[in-house]
């Protein structure tokens, strides 16, 4: 068992504030300062916070790792440890360090090298994780180093690399790698399509959310594209008119793949069905609710990472990570941080927080503060139709002009170049943000 004696205060002024957020408790405050400053901090005491804040959360496996770290041990085996416990606990950020010098300390180990590998992917760090692969390549295995450097130079956005390596990744001899396979052969082919619509670079948005996980994303957002976002949402309070776009730029995308739906899917929850409503008349399709392994139907969510919080979420996503034939999964908010378990077909645009249209939203108070509002507890066919409603008037918010064009006409474009790649292999979650950064709230 790990040992529970007091220990000394860190000497680092960034860690001590870590400390004393653990001596009010704060676990998430503490975590996030580590996060801030881990990297660039002695391990030892590094591992020092993370012993305190693991045993006041009950994580004994990784508050006996730390504890090893926090005595001064640099042992291969206590980095790896540790480094194994930081990311089966979440905090990945936290292993990196550890495992980058068990790695120094033991350069043959390719196990050493995949957990490093793991860490990096954890956190987005793509190019860090090839970089290190493509070191070991005069001793690396090719399945799973070789299929990882291939992924990794995908999702940081080096296609050069990513093609040249996957030429040299032969069949796996392990079946059970046969589906990875297929997943990254697809995340090819969807790239070669993407680029003939786009520059493929690292302001690409639509082109590589669609490579990444066979999203087609319908619109841009229109602020703050040099500014950070590149395309994605921070905050946003959601409106009918983006929910009208959202709906249309889907209509233009199955008419361009030339997919015909005979139905539209509501989902359980009330924002998904209000969207779904809206959606049959847009499309000019009945609705009915879901039923798992329907075909030839397009089912609507508004936000899959809100349905999962429904008392039927939870069996919805499994349901919709196979797709059934003809079957068009289109959410309108897809949360980019937190991204949902299944990645949906089509998606309106990506955020990190968003109010719907009828929810509870800000606004100002008499006393000119700010305050949150009531939802709108209308009927749902009351808020579809005003959704509707815009039909006769589909204008975009312009924004602040900074922004590519996005335009029905480059949409269009899109959804003709990638049809014959649209539609294909599972809806498995995304986990990274890829090659394209945005800003984030912490």
């Amino acid at each position: 068992m790990f040992s529970r004696r007091k220990r000394r205060r860190p000497d680092s002024p960034e860690l001590r504030r870590a400390w004393e957020a653990l001596d009010a408790s704060d676990v998430p405050g503490a975590l996030r300062l580590l996060r801030a400053s881990a990297e660039e901090s002695p391990l030892a005491e590094v591992a020092l916070v993370v012993e305190r804040a693991a045993a006041s959360s009950d994580f004994d496996d990784l508050a006996e790792a730390a504890s090893a770290l926090a005595a001064g041990s640099e042992e291969p085996r206590a980095l790896f440890a540790f480094g194994y416990a930081c990311i089966e606990r979440g905090v990945s950020f936290l292993a990196v360090p550890a495992l980058r010098l068990a790695l120094r300390r033991a350069p043959d180990s390719l196990g050493v090298l995949r957990e490093l590998v793991a860490a990096y992917e954890d956190e987005g760090r793509h190019r860090e994780a090839a970089d290190e692969l493509a070191r070991y390549e005069d001793r690396f295995e090719q399945w799973p180093d070789r299929y990882l450097l291939v992924f990794n130079s995908l999702m940081a956005g080096d296609l050069e690399t990513a093609r040249r390596h996957h030429a040299l990744l032969g069949d796996p001899e392990d079946e059970t790698w046969l589906p990875t396979r297929e997943r990254q052969n697809l995340m090819l082919r969807r790239a070669a399509d993407a680029e003939r619509a786009g520059p493929l670079d690292r302001t690409d948005l639509r082109g590589w959310q669609y490579v990444m996980g066979g999203t087609v994303l319908g619109t841009l957002s229109p602020f703050g594209f040099d500014e950070g976002m590149t395309g994605r949402y921070a905050f946003t309070q959601d409106d009918e008119t983006l929910c009208l776009r959202g709906l249309l730029r889907l209509r233009t995308l199955l008419e361009s793949a030339g997919v015909r739906p005979r139905s539209v899917s509501l989902l359980p929850d009330r924002d998904s069905r209000v969207l779904g409503l809206a959606a049959a008349e847009v499309l000019g399709l009945p609705s009915e609710p879901f039923v798992p392994g329907r075909e030839d139907t397009v089912v609507v969510a508004y936000d899959l990472n809100a349905l999962a919080g429904h008392e039927e979420g939870p069996d919805v996503l499994r349901q919709l990570l196979e797709r059934a034939p003809g079957q068009v999964l289109h959410e309108h908010a897809s949360c980019w941080t937190d991204p949902p378990a299944v990645a949906a077909d089509s998606v309106t645009l990506l955020h990190q927080v968003v109010t719907s249209p009828w929810g509870a939203r800000l606004r100002q108070g008499a006393d000119g503060g700010v305050e949150r509002g009531p939802a709108d507890d209308r009927p749902e066919q009351e808020l579809a139709a005003g959704i509707v409603a815009g039909l006769k008037d589909p204008a975009a918010d312009t924004g602040d002009g900074e922004g590519p064009d996005d335009s029905d006409e480059v949409f269009t474009a899109f959804a003709a170049a990638v049809r014959g790649t649209w539609l294909q292999g599972p809806r498995a979650g995304l986990r990274s943000p890829g090659p394209v950064p945005s800003s984030r709230f912490a």
